[in-house]
């Protein structure tokens, strides 16, 4: 696990080592261990490690293979390196290291571009392929792991984050009104390849791209998502014993692809207990779990400590439990903010950030559970989306999802960002695709496959990674996924969502954990709109720079301002339009 950036030169003007030192700064985080940077020819790679599989300095990158000349940069875990290794070897394969980084280079020496159908895990590379003389850039099926690109005439870059891409003063920092649509329609996501920036684009997930030294880049798509209902003759024993044998096997891959201890983020939910009773099972002794809890509000607890103790109990895992104040969340809050990729609304992040300062202080990888109410079914909008008697697709999904229509997405921005409706033309095409049985499977692979990789995959990566700490998640197992995609919706729907998850889970977790309705992270200082998180908001919307950029419509932030609580100001699955805005300037101001 680690950062990565890179350089292909088109010109004769050749990448040098300052430049590579200044794009691995803001990375620097994401690889504590240390750093290097490979120059040769039109190439220039940067590394940052977070050491976690074969620790030695030998396994350092960017890593170079003496056999083929081939060199690599790599940010991600193969949780099938081992096996991988010794198919490897009895083709005649040699290795010097015990790392999967290797394994990743001579996979592709021996399959090339085909070597992706080969790899359980998550991933973003660059392989420098010196007899073709092109830039092999490749991303794992989920989009679990980032990877940002810019180019021009001169040059093509990539990097596990825009800070990196900014550091080079190599890109168009224009923003872009196309991602400002999808932005402030679904809840910050923004679907590859588009970022905020004109300058700055991401590879799909399950894509790869062949760069070479004209210019020339051709993208390929190497994985989709199957929803269509699979085993019709299976009972509901067969679907609970099959889903649970992937979920066993995703949980048990990510516990032993690693030479340290690997914890589990405990949130006192089903998603993470189920993880922490499946490890416990594996024969996991002194397994070490973390939770976190938040001073309470009148209106709400802070905290579920008293569902994560439960788990704690029965399985006497070694247990940390943190309590931050208010004050604290507050104060720290423009802190996380500067480290997202990209703007990310959802006021968890900071919950993240702080959890995971304290859980890299005891451990370098954790498992998490983010995925299971996108793959399982575990939100509100899915039964309202499935009862509904709409026959539009895009309007069955808008009215439940969309945090605003386009009427009030014009009257939100200022007249240069608006434009027509990309968003309900790409939603309307993501919802009729082939290859799925239901409306509801169409909304399913749609969550899957491009809404949770910019939203809760990227807030995990990007706040775990702030502070050295590699996550996780056997829910985005993707052999899990395409079971799960085949599975009839019944099996999600049921018991109030993810019922197939909370009959595996019963017997393994308490009772009052499965049929308790879902929580959400609780983070009372951020949610209720009042006192210093207001005037931080007010703050960044009135300052001279956000007047200065000019985004958004200054009657609509006035309307914010003033009823920052008014019903209408909150989306339909109540995130607040005031903190949406102000989210956005004060990212800006942080990475500009």
């Amino acid at each position: 696990m680690c950062g990565i950036a890179g350089i292909l030169s088109f010109t004769d003007v050749r990448p040098e080592a300052s430049l590579l030192e200044k794009m691995s700064a803001p990375l620097q985080r994401r690889g504590p261990d240390g750093g290097k940077v490979f120059c040769e020819g039109p190439i220039g790679f940067a590394h940052r490690r977070l050491g976690i599989i074969d620790v030695d300095s030998r396994a350092d990158q960017p890593f170079h293979d003496t056999e083929t000349g081939n060199t690599m940069v790599f940010n991600g875990t193969i949780y099938n390196y081992r096996e991988l290794r010794s198919v490897l070897k009895d083709k005649g394969h040699k290795f010097h290291t015990e790392s999967d980084t290797e394994v990743l280079l001579k996979s592709y020496a021996e399959w090339g571009e085909k070597c992706l159908n080969h790899l359980v895990g998550m991933f973003a590379f660059a392989i420098w392929d010196r007899k073709k003389q092109k830039m092999f850039v490749a991303r794992d099926r989920i989009g679990i792991k980032p990877l940002y690109f810019s180019h021009d005439q001169k040059n093509f870059l990539f990097a596990s984050n825009t800070q990196s891409l900014l550091a080079s003063k190599l890109v168009d920092t224009d923003i872009n009104p196309i991602a400002l649509q999808y932005m402030y329609t679904l809840h910050a996501v923004v679907p590859a390849p588009y970022t905020i920036f004109k300058g700055i684009h991401k590879l799909k997930p399950a894509h790869y791209l062949w760069v070479d030294l004209q210019g020339k880049i051709e993208e390929f798509q190497y994985w989709s998502l199957d929803a269509e209902n699979k085993h019709s003759d299976w009972t509901d024993a067969d679907w609970t014993d099959a889903i649970e044998d992937k979920l066993r096997t995703a949980v048990r891959r990510r516990l032993l692809a690693a030479d340290v201890p690997v914890g589990v983020l405990l949130s006192g939910g089903l998603d993470s207990s189920l993880i922490v009773a499946l490890a416990h099972e594996e024969g996991i002794k002194d397994l070490q779990t973390f939770s976190i809890g938040f001073e309470d509000q009148p209106e709400e607890k802070g905290s579920e400590f008293e569902f994560s103790d439960q788990v704690v109990e029965r399985y006497q895992t070694n247990h940390f439990k943190y309590l931050i104040e208010n004050g604290q969340a507050l104060t720290r809050l423009p802190e996380a903010v500067s480290q997202m990729s990209e703007p990310l609304f959802g006021q968890d992040a900071i919950g993240f950030y702080l959890l995971s300062e304290q859980v890299s202080k005891q451990v370098r990888v954790v498992q998490s559970g983010q995925g299971a109410d996108e793959v399982f079914g575990g939100y509100f909008w899915y039964p309202q989306m499935a009862e509904s008697k709409e026959r539009d697709p895009l309007l069955r999904f808008s009215q439940y999802y969309f945090d605003r229509d386009y009427p009030e997405l014009c009257d939100t921005f200022a007249p240069k960002f608006q434009m027509d409706d990309i968003v309900g033309e790409y939603v309307r095409d993501q919802l009729t695709k082939p290859y799925a049985t239901t409306y509801l499977d169409q909304v399913f692979r749609f969550d899957t496959t491009s809404l949770i990789v910019d939203d809760p995959v990227k807030r995990v990566d990007n706040m775990t990674m702030a502070h050295g700490l590699e996550a996780r998640v056997p829910f985005l197992d993707h052999e899990l996924v395409e079971l799960a995609a085949s599975m009839p919706e019944h099996y999600k729907l049921m018991h109030g969502g993810k019922g197939i998850l909370k009959e595996i889970a019963r017997g393994k977790i308490p009772d009052s954990i499965i049929d308790r309705p879902k929580a959400y992270f609780p983070m009372p200082a951020l949610k209720y709109v009042r006192g210093e998180f207001y005037d931080m908001m007010h703050s960044a919307l009135t300052s001279e720079k956000a007047k200065s950029r000019g985004i958004f419509n200054p009657k609509y932030v006035d309307r914010l301002l003033n009823h920052p609580e008014s019903p209408d100001n909150f989306t339909r699955i109540q995130g607040s339009k005031l903190w949406h805005s102000a989210l956005l300037e004060i990212w800006l101001q942080k990475v500009l």
